[in-house]
């Protein structure tokens, strides 16, 4: 076997971590460039957040996940035209897997409705 390696853990800067206030700065500013189903995702991790019915080992994985969507250096720069929010999405689909018995379908709804506000209806499948 080979030997373990010891991870030195990296701070995150106060700068980097979640906030609701720079959340929502964040899908405004980008929501048309991220996409409509990056858009809803985060906003059906978002709704879960703020559900007191969500436990605490839930939300924490929420707030990781929207941490790093509000990281403003990423893997793969956001402005990268068509490939800049594929790693965020990674992000949030891996909390949505985690944390999908939270997610109630009046959440999608909720972030169905608010994403319909952003982009217009969506065209019927």
């Amino acid at each position: 076997m080979g030997e373990l390696q010891q991870i030195e853990a990296v701070p995150i800067q106060p700068t980097e971590r979640y906030s609701e206030a720079a959340f929502w700065r964040k899908l405004r500013r980008f929501a048309r460039k991220a996409g409509r189903e990056v858009v809803e995702k985060a906003l059906w991790l978002y709704y879960t957040l703020k559900r007191p019915e969500t436990p605490a080992w839930a939300k924490r994985t929420i707030v990781g996940a929207l941490a790093y969507f509000l990281l403003p250096f990423d893997l793969v720069a956001d402005l990268a035209p068509l490939v800049g929010f594929t790693d965020d999405l990674s992000v949030l689909l891996a909390a949505i897997a985690t944390v999908a018995a939270h997610i109630t379908p009046a959440i999608k709804e909720q972030a169905r409705r608010k994403a319909d506000e952003w982009f217009g209806e969506p065209s019927p499948s």
